[in-house]
């Protein structure tokens, strides 16, 4: 991992921005969270439920991190504003549930929903991934690098520097990362698919990744 990266901001305190967050804050980064609500008003419960984390403005988290986490609900997704994420590196681990947000058509076509979320951020070096891992599991089930019993994590994105600092970031939260390739493969680990949940160690998710859409440029 490089070592310039040092903090991480998580949009999104529900299950999986908290559970996010206190893997982080145990493999040693400072976190802050942030959500719709001033840091004030959500400073106890973040004390509460990932010790060691602040309570902060997204503005804050923005300006400050060196990887943001987009864990909010994906149809909140639109209450962002473009302009905080210029130029940032934004892990996208959102997903579309269409029994829970109802049908939205642009996230119906054929496209990875974070094709969707990269055009609205167009600023953003946004890396898909921590998507096809439940939040129980992103904690109970992380290993040290090189334990055989690993598992990895897919991930994908425009931007090569970008995801090669993310796959560090994914490496010290206990799992091996998996470079996919450009966005449009996030197709291949989006909900309903054979890697979605799976809980797969490396060579199984890189098996998957080659069956069907073409890896283009993962090794850019």
């Amino acid at each position: 991992m490089p070592q310039h990266v040092k903090t991480i901001g998580i949009l999104g305190a529900g299950r999986v921005g908290t559970a996010l967050g206190r893997q982080a804050v145990k493999a040693g980064y400072d976190v802050a969270i942030a959500t719709a609500q001033p840091p004030e008003t959500i400073a106890m419960i973040i004390d509460l439920l990932v010790s060691g984390a602040k309570a902060v403005a997204a503005e804050t988290a923005a300006r400050d991190a060196d990887i943001l986490v987009l864990a909010l609900p994906l149809n909140k997704y639109r209450s962002l504003h473009p302009e905080l994420f210029a130029g940032k590196i934004v892990i996208d681990a959102m997903n579309y549930w269409a029994p829970v947000d109802g049908a939205v058509a642009e996230f119906d076509g054929g496209e990875a929903s974070s094709e969707v979320v990269q055009r609205f951020l167009p600023g953003a070096r946004l890396v898909r991934t921590l998507n096809h891992i439940g939040y129980h599991e992103l904690e109970e089930l992380s290993l040290p690098k090189g334990h055989p019993a690993r598992l990895a994590l897919a991930l994908a994105g425009d931007d090569a520097e970008a995801r090669r600092i993310v796959a560090g970031f994914v490496d010290r939260l206990g799992y091996d990362p998996v470079d996919a390739g450009r966005l449009a493969a996030a197709r291949k680990f989006d909900g309903g698919t054979p890697i979605f949940g799976g809980l797969l160690k490396r060579a199984e998710i890189l098996a998957l990744l080659d069956d069907g859409l073409p890896r283009a440029e993962a090794a850019e």
